[in-house]
């Protein structure tokens, strides 16, 4: 059985504690504790994650405590990012939503969550990196939510 590989944005390591996000948030956690997904992030997360809260750093270091797994902003990411910024998908305030974007292209993940619904997790900014990444020659990504994931996972799982 194919175990989906699920890219986690900063947003997703705070929404565990966020009182609107928490239930998704956790039971997503919960289905990959189970090996239903597996969960990566990125040196970028890590970056961001060093001026959030400390439950969120604790959680974070929890679920990824070998940082030599985290995957890096590689060159070809970092140019994948300032295309998108140059094609107005998001603005240079903004470039890391970019890079975590490119980070996963770059390594072949087309799944993406995210509780920013500004920046990312949203139809018209979607639409714009998978844009960029046909004219780039890579393939598109799907940027969901963990409440749009959790919807269209089986009904019938029984975890």
């Amino acid at each position: 059985m194919h175990i989906p590989t699920l890219y986690l944005d900063t947003s997703v390591i705070g929404g565990y504690f966020d009182d609107e996000w928490r239930d998704a948030t956790q039971e997503l956690f919960r289905l990959a504790e189970h090996g239903c997904y597996h969960l990566v992030a990125s040196i970028v997360t890590a970056y961001e994650v060093l001026g959030a809260p400390p439950n969120v750093q604790s959680r974070f270091a929890s679920t990824f405590p070998d940082q030599a797994q985290l995957l890096t902003l590689t060159d070809d990411a970092e140019a994948l990012a300032q295309r998108y910024v140059l094609a107005g998908v998001v603005s240079p305030k903004y470039v890391d939503d970019a890079r975590h974007i490119a980070i996963a292209t770059i390594y072949g993940l087309g799944l993406i969550v995210s509780w920013n619904f500004k920046h990312l997790a949203n139809i018209k900014r979607e639409a714009g990196f998978n844009a960029v990444n046909l004219l780039q020659g890579y393939p598109q990504v799907r940027i969901l939510t963990p409440l749009q994931l959790l919807d269209e996972t089986d009904e019938d799982q029984d975890l």
